[in-house]
């Protein structure tokens, strides 16, 4: 239910459980967080690549795994926290809605695409939650602490356009381009050498923990 591969330089990240809306269950978020730890140790990679299956990027924890204990899983801050701590470049290709937990290893990557049918929403507050310490340092850093107040203590579900004015993505995609767009992105990394671009990633996000 998570796909990777490499190519060149690039690796691709695929949430794939498109029955249930990518709905994160315990061994997939442990197995992303795998994922994403063990290409931290790839000295040829330059550029990663993530997205989901189908009409939604990912509806966050199973709901049925949630009310057993996943949603206060440490499983969701080590994901962000390996997807953060990468020293290539990570792009984020949204092809659909993105919830709950799910937000923690998109605000961590680097860049956000998106397609026009995007909603993005954390409702930690209704559900009686708190988000992942690292996701709200995150999300108020690309839209302000006041627009953080609006998704997480307002429980606002954000559209793509309105998100895109935030500047919580960064382009918005037509739904069969997202992939090659977020490929072409990743071009010029992957033409340079690997230690390049760490150092520039370095220069951007010193520490690569933001």
């Amino acid at each position: 239910m998570i796909s990777n591969k490499f190519s060149g330089g690039l690796g691709w990240v695929t949430i794939a459980r498109p029955e249930k809306a990518n709905a994160l269950t315990a061994g997939m978020l442990a197995g992303l967080a795998a994922t994403f730890e063990e290409m931290a140790q790839r000295s040829d990679l330059r550029a990663v690549i993530l997205t989901g299956t189908g009409k939604v990027f990912s509806a966050g924890a199973d709901l049925d795994e949630a009310r057993a204990g996943l949603a206060l899983s440490p499983d969701w801050e080590r994901l962000s926290a390996a997807v953060a701590g990468l020293p290539c470049l990570t792009v984020a290709a949204l092809n659909g809605p993105v919830a709950g937990g799910a937000m923690g290893m998109v605000l961590a990557c680097d860049i956000r695409l998106a397609v026009a049918g995007t909603r993005l929403f954390y409702p930690v507050m209704r559900l009686g939650y708190l988000p992942q310490p690292s996701d709200p340092v995150r999300m108020a850093a690309l839209v302000g602490p006041a627009r953080a107040a609006m998704i997480l203590m307002g429980g606002q579900k954000i559209g793509a356009a309105e998100a895109l004015a935030w500047g919580l993505v960064d382009r918005l995609c037509d739904d069969e381009a997202l992939l090659s767009e977020a490929e072409a992105l990743c071009g010029d990394a992957l033409a340079a050498s690997a230690g390049h671009v760490a150092a520039i990633k370095a220069m951007i996000r010193p520490g690569r923990t933001g």
